[in-house]
């Protein structure tokens, strides 16, 4: 039985009401140190890695897929930090699940990712690139990227069925929360420090290469 979007929301919504709620924000980029071991050590769902082991900077990333600002990152800068940074061996990135309001389509788009696979990033990217055409009816905007990305319409309904996958990525987003003070999206930790809100691809360079530069 294909899933409307009523149910399609609401079968998710019933987890994404557990623990704190979760909003995007638009602050300035400030610095502020944290515990860098304990932020890298993987949540509860493993982390999703782009990047050498060995490179002398490392990104963690938390983020929304319904968060504009996130999807604004992911289109202008990301291709930068990708192509000079993550492919040439300087930067490593990891991106953790930050569901943000409205949380059961963020989760839902979240669970798509995870389900597929080594294709997780390739998942992101189509949902940040496509963000505004399937804001107004996600259940759609997601079955068609999920389609091009060779779910089937089985697949991606018994992904989104999968209650025990939607609620380890609110505990990715809770961890954050609570250990790491993480409290709106973008946030990025870079080798350890925070640094809150949307970045040009200039902001992000000016922030990388004196540390590529000491390393």
């Amino acid at each position: 039985m294909v899933l409307s979007r009523r149910h399609f929301i609401a079968g998710i919504g019933t987890v994404a009401t557990v623990g704190p709620a979760f909003f995007g924000g638009t602050r300035r980029a400030s610095a502020q140190d944290v515990n860098a071991a304990e932020l890298l050590k993987p949540g509860p769902l493993g982390d999703k890695v782009l990047g050498a082991d060995n490179a002398p900077v490392t990104i963690v990333e938390y983020a929304s897929v319904t968060c504009p600002h996130c999807a604004t990152f992911h289109q202008q800068t990301y291709p930068t930090l990708k192509s000079k940074y993550i492919d040439t061996g300087k930067v490593r990135l990891i991106f953790r699940e930050f569901p943000t309001q409205p949380a059961p389509v963020a989760i839902a788009g979240f669970m798509l990712a995870r389900c597929a696979g080594d294709k997780y990033y390739p998942m992101l990217d189509a949902i940040f690139d496509q963000q505004k055409s399937w804001a107004q009816d996600p259940y759609q905007g997601f079955l068609r990227i999920a389609r091009q990305a060779g779910f089937t319409q089985e697949a991606f309904e018994t992904c989104l069925k999968d209650s025990n996958l939607a609620e380890q990525i609110q505990q990715v987003a809770q961890r954050g929360n609570t250990e790491f003070k993480v409290e709106s999206t973008p946030t990025f930790f870079i080798n350890g420090k925070r640094y809150v809100g949307g970045m040009s691809p200039a902001e992000l360079e000016k922030i990388l290469e004196p540390l590529l530069k000491s390393s």
